[in-house]
Protein backbone atom coordinates (compact mmCIF):
# COMPACT_ATOMS: atom_id res chain seq x y z
CA UNK A 1 0.00 0.00 0.00
CA UNK A 2 2.83 1.87 0.90
CA UNK A 3 3.79 2.13 -2.50
CA UNK A 4 1.01 2.89 -4.12
CA UNK A 5 0.34 5.48 -2.42
CA UNK A 6 3.86 6.60 -3.21
CA UNK A 7 3.44 6.43 -6.96
CA UNK A 8 0.05 8.28 -6.76
CA UNK A 9 1.79 11.09 -4.84
CA UNK A 10 4.96 11.10 -7.76
CA UNK A 11 2.55 10.93 -10.04
CA UNK A 12 0.25 14.31 -8.60
CA UNK A 13 3.50 15.97 -8.82
CA UNK A 14 4.32 15.47 -12.13
CA UNK A 15 1.06 16.56 -13.07
CA UNK A 16 1.13 19.86 -11.09
CA UNK A 17 4.53 20.56 -12.53
CA UNK A 18 3.31 20.00 -16.23
CA UNK A 19 0.10 21.95 -15.71
CA UNK A 20 2.05 25.03 -14.07
CA UNK A 21 4.70 24.75 -16.64
CA UNK A 22 1.78 24.81 -19.28
CA UNK A 23 0.22 28.42 -17.74
CA UNK A 24 3.93 29.71 -17.38
CA UNK A 25 4.78 29.61 -21.13
CA UNK A 26 1.73 31.29 -22.38
CA UNK A 27 2.77 34.53 -19.77
CA UNK A 28 6.32 34.21 -21.17
CA UNK A 29 4.75 34.85 -24.42
CA UNK A 30 2.44 37.02 -23.59
CA UNK A 31 5.70 39.12 -22.47
CA UNK A 32 8.08 37.95 -25.01
CA UNK A 33 5.23 39.99 -27.65
CA UNK A 34 5.03 43.52 -25.14
CA UNK A 35 8.24 44.25 -25.81
CA UNK A 36 8.19 44.93 -29.48
CA UNK A 37 5.03 47.45 -29.07
CA UNK A 38 6.99 48.86 -26.30
CA UNK A 39 9.85 49.64 -28.68
CA UNK A 40 7.70 50.78 -31.27
CA UNK A 41 6.20 53.07 -28.90
CA UNK A 42 9.66 54.24 -28.37
CA UNK A 43 10.54 54.95 -31.85
CA UNK A 44 7.14 56.69 -32.59
CA UNK A 45 8.19 59.30 -29.63
CA UNK A 46 11.77 59.35 -31.71
CA UNK A 47 10.25 60.21 -35.12
CA UNK A 48 7.97 62.74 -33.37
CA UNK A 49 10.43 64.31 -31.20
CA UNK A 50 12.49 64.97 -34.74
CA UNK A 51 9.20 66.44 -36.50
CA UNK A 52 8.76 68.95 -33.48
CA UNK A 53 12.90 69.51 -33.46
CA UNK A 54 12.17 70.31 -37.31
CA UNK A 55 9.59 72.11 -36.84
CA UNK A 56 11.00 74.35 -33.99
CA UNK A 57 13.97 75.14 -36.06
CA UNK A 58 14.40 78.85 -36.90
CA UNK A 59 12.57 80.65 -39.92
CA UNK A 60 15.96 81.80 -40.90
CA UNK A 61 17.87 78.63 -41.04
CA UNK A 62 15.10 76.46 -43.07
CA UNK A 63 15.06 79.31 -45.86
CA UNK A 64 19.34 78.70 -45.64
CA UNK A 65 18.47 74.99 -46.11
CA UNK A 66 16.49 75.57 -48.90
CA UNK A 67 18.63 78.20 -50.68
CA UNK A 68 15.88 80.76 -49.87
CA UNK A 69 17.11 84.14 -48.82
CA UNK A 70 17.21 84.74 -44.94
CA UNK A 71 14.16 87.31 -44.05
CA UNK A 72 15.72 88.97 -41.15
CA UNK A 73 13.12 90.48 -38.58
CA UNK A 74 14.95 93.92 -38.39
CA UNK A 75 14.37 93.68 -42.78
CA UNK A 76 10.39 93.35 -41.77
CA UNK A 77 10.65 96.13 -39.35
CA UNK A 78 12.10 98.75 -41.72
CA UNK A 79 9.79 97.76 -44.04
CA UNK A 80 6.54 98.33 -41.60
CA UNK A 81 8.03 101.52 -40.51
CA UNK A 82 8.73 103.02 -44.51
CA UNK A 83 5.04 101.78 -45.40
CA UNK A 84 3.75 103.96 -42.22
CA UNK A 85 5.97 107.22 -43.32
CA UNK A 86 4.40 106.62 -46.95
CA UNK A 87 0.88 106.13 -45.44
CA UNK A 88 1.27 109.14 -43.43
CA UNK A 89 2.39 111.25 -46.54
CA UNK A 90 -0.53 110.15 -48.36
CA UNK A 91 -3.00 111.11 -45.51
CA UNK A 92 -0.93 114.56 -44.70
CA UNK A 93 -2.38 117.71 -47.07
CA UNK A 94 0.64 118.56 -49.63
CA UNK A 95 2.80 121.75 -48.50
CA UNK A 96 5.19 123.34 -50.23
CA UNK A 97 8.59 123.74 -49.05
CA UNK A 98 9.80 127.17 -47.45
CA UNK A 99 11.63 128.44 -50.34
CA UNK A 100 8.71 127.95 -52.84
CA UNK A 101 6.50 129.61 -49.87
CA UNK A 102 8.70 132.80 -49.60
CA UNK A 103 8.83 132.93 -53.32
CA UNK A 104 5.27 132.58 -54.05
CA UNK A 105 4.66 135.23 -51.17
CA UNK A 106 7.69 137.62 -53.03
CA UNK A 107 5.59 137.23 -56.23
CA UNK A 108 2.46 138.44 -54.68
CA UNK A 109 3.72 141.55 -52.44
CA UNK A 110 6.15 142.77 -55.78
CA UNK A 111 4.01 144.60 -58.80
CA UNK A 112 5.15 144.90 -62.27
CA UNK A 113 5.62 148.28 -61.86
CA UNK A 114 7.74 147.83 -59.09
CA UNK A 115 9.99 145.46 -61.27
CA UNK A 116 9.98 147.89 -64.12
CA UNK A 117 11.40 151.14 -61.69
CA UNK A 118 14.22 148.20 -60.43
CA UNK A 119 14.73 147.55 -63.97
CA UNK A 120 15.18 151.13 -65.33
CA UNK A 121 17.13 151.62 -62.49
CA UNK A 122 19.21 149.02 -63.01
CA UNK A 123 19.58 147.94 -59.63
CA UNK A 124 21.49 144.51 -60.83
CA UNK A 125 24.63 146.72 -60.36
CA UNK A 126 25.04 147.72 -56.70
CA UNK A 127 27.76 146.53 -54.75
CA UNK A 128 30.43 145.97 -57.67
CA UNK A 129 27.51 144.41 -60.23
CA UNK A 130 28.64 144.21 -63.72
CA UNK A 131 28.84 147.13 -65.95
CA UNK A 132 27.23 147.43 -68.96
CA UNK A 133 28.97 147.34 -72.78
CA UNK A 134 27.94 147.80 -76.36
CA UNK A 135 28.38 145.33 -77.89
CA UNK A 136 28.26 141.78 -77.11
CA UNK A 137 32.18 140.80 -77.30
CA UNK A 138 32.61 143.47 -74.57
CA UNK A 139 30.67 141.69 -72.24
CA UNK A 140 33.10 139.04 -72.39
CA UNK A 141 34.72 138.59 -68.41
CA UNK A 142 38.50 138.67 -68.36
CA UNK A 143 38.01 137.29 -64.81
CA UNK A 144 34.55 135.68 -64.77
CA UNK A 145 36.01 134.43 -60.77
CA UNK A 146 36.24 138.39 -59.81
CA UNK A 147 33.58 139.63 -62.72
CA UNK A 148 30.39 138.18 -61.68
CA UNK A 149 28.09 139.06 -58.89
CA UNK A 150 25.37 136.61 -57.30
CA UNK A 151 21.88 137.78 -56.84
CA UNK A 152 22.94 137.22 -53.10
CA UNK A 153 25.81 139.77 -53.33
CA UNK A 154 24.01 142.28 -55.64
CA UNK A 155 21.57 142.70 -52.29
CA UNK A 156 18.60 140.58 -54.22
CA UNK A 157 16.79 140.30 -57.26
CA UNK A 158 14.24 143.06 -57.49
CA UNK A 159 12.71 141.83 -61.04
CA UNK A 160 9.66 140.21 -62.38
CA UNK A 161 8.67 137.11 -60.83
CA UNK A 162 7.59 134.01 -64.01
CA UNK A 163 4.42 132.78 -61.67
CA UNK A 164 5.59 129.35 -61.23
CA UNK A 165 3.02 127.24 -62.95
CA UNK A 166 4.80 128.63 -66.09
CA UNK A 167 8.32 128.49 -65.02
CA UNK A 168 7.67 124.62 -64.30
CA UNK A 169 6.51 124.15 -67.46
CA UNK A 170 9.42 125.44 -69.80
CA UNK A 171 12.45 126.13 -67.22
CA UNK A 172 14.71 124.41 -64.66
CA UNK A 173 17.34 122.00 -64.99
CA UNK A 174 15.12 119.53 -67.29
CA UNK A 175 14.71 122.12 -69.77
CA UNK A 176 17.70 122.73 -72.46
CA UNK A 177 17.31 125.02 -74.89
CA UNK A 178 20.23 126.92 -77.32
CA UNK A 179 19.57 130.51 -78.35
CA UNK A 180 20.31 129.67 -82.00
CA UNK A 181 21.19 133.47 -82.63
CA UNK A 182 23.48 135.78 -80.83
CA UNK A 183 21.32 138.14 -78.00
CA UNK A 184 20.86 141.63 -78.97
CA UNK A 185 21.73 144.75 -76.69
CA UNK A 186 19.64 146.34 -74.41
CA UNK A 187 20.58 148.80 -71.56
CA UNK A 188 23.99 147.77 -72.33
CA UNK A 189 23.17 144.13 -72.17
CA UNK A 190 22.56 140.93 -73.93
CA UNK A 191 19.04 140.27 -74.07
CA UNK A 192 17.81 136.93 -74.92
CA UNK A 193 14.22 135.32 -75.77
CA UNK A 194 12.68 132.28 -74.45
CA UNK A 195 9.07 130.05 -73.45
CA UNK A 196 7.73 133.31 -73.78
CA UNK A 197 9.97 135.49 -71.89
CA UNK A 198 13.01 138.21 -72.38
CA UNK A 199 15.88 137.88 -70.10
CA UNK A 200 18.69 140.36 -69.72
CA UNK A 201 22.43 138.75 -68.99
CA UNK A 202 23.88 141.13 -66.31
CA UNK A 203 26.68 139.05 -65.82
CA UNK A 204 29.71 138.79 -68.06
CA UNK A 205 30.31 135.49 -70.13
CA UNK A 206 33.49 133.71 -68.92
CA UNK A 207 36.48 134.44 -70.90
CA UNK A 208 37.40 130.77 -71.92
CA UNK A 209 33.65 130.20 -73.66
CA UNK A 210 33.50 129.61 -76.83
CA UNK A 211 32.33 132.75 -79.36
CA UNK A 212 29.76 131.01 -80.08
CA UNK A 213 28.08 129.63 -76.89
CA UNK A 214 24.86 130.65 -77.02
CA UNK A 215 24.08 128.55 -80.19
CA UNK A 216 26.70 125.25 -79.59
CA UNK A 217 26.24 124.53 -76.14
CA UNK A 218 22.78 123.44 -74.08
CA UNK A 219 21.85 125.55 -71.98
CA UNK A 220 18.88 126.15 -68.97
CA UNK A 221 17.22 128.72 -66.68
CA UNK A 222 16.90 127.86 -63.08
CA UNK A 223 16.01 129.78 -60.18
CA UNK A 224 18.12 129.87 -56.78
CA UNK A 225 15.66 130.10 -53.92
CA UNK A 226 18.52 130.72 -51.37
CA UNK A 227 19.30 134.10 -53.69
CA UNK A 228 15.77 134.54 -54.72
CA UNK A 229 16.56 135.03 -58.39
CA UNK A 230 17.49 133.84 -61.96
CA UNK A 231 20.33 132.27 -63.53
CA UNK A 232 21.56 130.73 -66.84
CA UNK A 233 23.41 127.40 -66.64
CA UNK A 234 25.55 126.10 -69.63
CA UNK A 235 25.45 121.91 -69.47
CA UNK A 236 28.96 122.31 -70.34
CA UNK A 237 30.15 124.16 -67.38
CA UNK A 238 28.08 123.17 -64.34
CA UNK A 239 29.57 125.25 -62.05
CA UNK A 240 29.27 128.73 -63.76
CA UNK A 241 26.15 130.59 -63.03
CA UNK A 242 25.23 133.84 -65.20
CA UNK A 243 22.71 136.26 -63.62
CA UNK A 244 19.90 136.95 -65.64
CA UNK A 245 16.87 139.24 -65.34
CA UNK A 246 13.19 139.07 -66.52
CA UNK A 247 13.16 142.19 -69.14
CA UNK A 248 9.78 144.29 -68.83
Amino acid sequence: MRVIRGIATTALVLLFGMTASAYAQPDHQKEGRGKPDKQEGKQEQQRGARDQSHQAQPTQQRQQERGQPAYQPQQRSQQQQQEQRQQQRAQQPQQRPPQQQQRARQQSERTRQQAVSWQQQQGWVQRGGWQGHASFQQNRAQNWASDHRTWAQRGGYGGYYIPQTSFFLSFGSQHSFRMQYRPTMYLGYPRFSYGGYSFLLVDPWPEYWADNWYDSDDLYIDYDDYDSGYYLLNRRYPDVRLAITVAL
